[in-house]
C-alpha cells in the first residue's frame, strides 16, 4: 500500500517505538546518571565520580541504609542575549544528575571524599574482616 508523505506519520514505526524505549529507560525518571570508576587499591575502593561544571556546593553525597547516593544540580547559565534580552545562544546543559551506588563491605563510618578539577573523588575503606579467636584447649 503506497502513501503520501501526509499520511505516513500515521504509520506505526517500530524503530520509533524501540528509540522511544530506549530513551524512557535510560531517561532515569529525569536524572542523567554520570561516568564512575571505581577502582579497587589494597584496603579501599576509590570511586571517582565526572562532575565537570558543578561547584563542590551542587554536590550532595548520603548515605542511607548502606546504600550511597551521589546528586548534583545544575541550573543553565546564558551567556550571550541580544538587546532586548533574547537568547542568541545558550550551550551550557542543566538539569539534576544522581547515581546510587550499594556499600556491602565498605566501612561507611570511614568514608572520606574530595572534588578537584570536575573529578569527585571517594576513597571507601573496606570492612575490616573479624579473625576468629584463637584459643588452646587443655587435654584432660
Amino acid at each position: 500500500m503506497l502513501m503520501d508523505r501526509k499520511n505516513y506519520r500515521n504509520v506505526m514505526n517500530p524503530f520509533d517505538m524501540l528509540d522511544e524505549m530506549e530513551h524512557a529507560f535510560l531517561r532515569n525518571d529525569g536524572n542523567v546518571p554520570f561516568r564512575t570508576d571505581i577502582r579497587e587499591d589494597g584496603d579501599h575502593y576509590l570511586l571517582e565520580a565526572d562532575l565537570p561544571g558543578f561547584e563542590k556546593s551542587d554536590i550532595h553525597i548520603e548515605l542511607e541504609n548502606g546504600i550511597l547516593t551521589i546528586r548534583a544540580e545544575r541550573h543553565s547559565q546564558i551567556e550571550d542575549t541580544g538587546e532586548d534580552g533574547t537568547v542568541l545562544r545558550s550551550e551550557r546543559s542543566f538539569g539534576s544528575f544522581r547515581r546510587s551506588f550499594d556499600l556491602t563491605g565498605v566501612d561507611a563510618e570511614a568514608i572520606t571524599a574530595s572534588y578537584q578539577n570536575g573529578v569527585l573523588s571517594l576513597i571507601l575503606p573496606k570492612e575490616k574482616k573479624e579473625l576468629p579467636l584463637v584459643r588452646s584447649i587443655a587435654i584432660d
